[in-house]
């Protein structure tokens, strides 16, 4: 969506959700953003009924918006700051999704004391597949089994320049030519990654985009991958993302790389689970790739310590009884 069609899909939705939650009588209210808008929706359901509403954080807005250029006018930009401290106001506790988001929203008039921190799960389960699995889908798409196959899934927009992954193929092919960039969704900037990768002559052969899929087609991708990747564009504020696909790579137990700094990039290089990539020289990040996905030996065990970080601080079960303490913290003793 442009801005103007994304702008009016929040309002809608925020309308259709102030309706329906007034209508549940909730004894917690739970508000999940992006948008930084569902707070309204929240606190029309909760107005009168003195309901807690817990506010949940998937994004850093309007920081991320900002940083980004997508919203430019300063009045706009106080009015989204304003609806941000009357979120934090008028939660009773709320969810960050990283450390960085947690470090914005106290820096934007969250009390510290009541963040909790809990990051993207790892769905253990649906991605633990057999091998074969991975070996079938790369046959149904002309993937060499021996081929280093790097894979990238999900959107294609500013905020994710997949470009990059365009750019770092066309180094890679050069030191080896049966590298594989599987770059898979859409987006606004789908158009422009194909034209990138067209432009170098490896669009359909190095470089292959494919369309969207389903959650349970990702772990048959993963399953075939050898690394698999989360790229954003170059600013600050993206350092603090959360990205489903990061979380999705460990639990599918495979490397993960990444061109970005921030909490993310630690726990790579603290677990040694994965690349954090030059985000400037991309011919050294071409380098790592293939270092890490033509060493047999470093790359299964790099992707047996992602698979065992997935399970001891991810798995989505242990986040979710994490998330049901939040909730019932603040639920009224009638709830209990």
């Amino acid at each position: 969506m442009g801005a103007i069609a994304r702008l009016r899909a929040f309002a809608t939705f925020a309308v259709s959700a102030a309706s329906k939650a007034r209508k549940l009588h909730g004894d917690v209210i739970f508000a999940t953003s992006t948008p930084l808008t569902i707070i309204l929706p929240a606190w029309f359901a909760a107005a009168g009924r003195r309901t807690p509403i817990v506010f949940e954080v998937r994004d850093s807005w309007p920081t991320v918006p900002i940083a980004l250029g997508y919203l430019n006018n300063p009045l706009a930009q106080r009015a989204a700051r304003a609806l941000e401290r009357f979120a934090y106001r008028k939660s009773s506790q709320v969810v960050a999704l990283s450390p960085g988001m947690k470090d914005d929203a106290c820096q934007h008039g969250a009390e510290a004391s009541k963040i909790t921190v809990i990051p993207n799960a790892a769905d253990v389960e649906l991605f633990d597949v057999d091998p074969a699995v991975g070996v079938e889908w790369r046959a149904a798409n002309d993937i060499s089994p021996d081929a280093p196959l790097i894979v990238y899934t999900g959107t294609f927009g500013a905020a994710n320049e997949v470009e990059y992954l365009v750019d770092v193929a066309a180094e890679a092919v050069r030191l080896d030519p049966t590298i594989v960039f599987a770059l898979i969704g859409t987006g606004a900037r789908e158009a422009s990654v194909r034209a990138r990768a067209a432009s170098v002559n490896l669009l359909g052969t190095t470089v292959r985009v494919l369309p969207p899929v389903s959650k349970n087609e990702v772990s048959r991708i993963l399953a075939a991958a050898d690394i698999a990747t989360s790229v954003v564009t170059e600013n600050p504020a993206m350092n603090a993302n959360s990205a489903n696909k990061f979380f999705d790579t460990l639990a599918a137990g495979r490397a993960i790389a990444i061109n970005h700094e921030g909490w993310q990039a630690d726990l790579i290089r603290e677990h040694s689970v994965g690349l954090v990539l030059d985000r400037k020289d991309v011919a050294a990040a071409a380098r790592s790739i293939l270092a890490l996905a033509t060493n047999a030996e470093a790359l299964a065990a790099t992707q047996d310590r992602a698979r065992a970080l997935a399970r001891s601080d991810f798995a989505r079960d242990d986040l979710a009884i994490k998330l049901a303490e939040v909730l019932e913290s603040v639920a009224p003793p009638s709830a209990s």
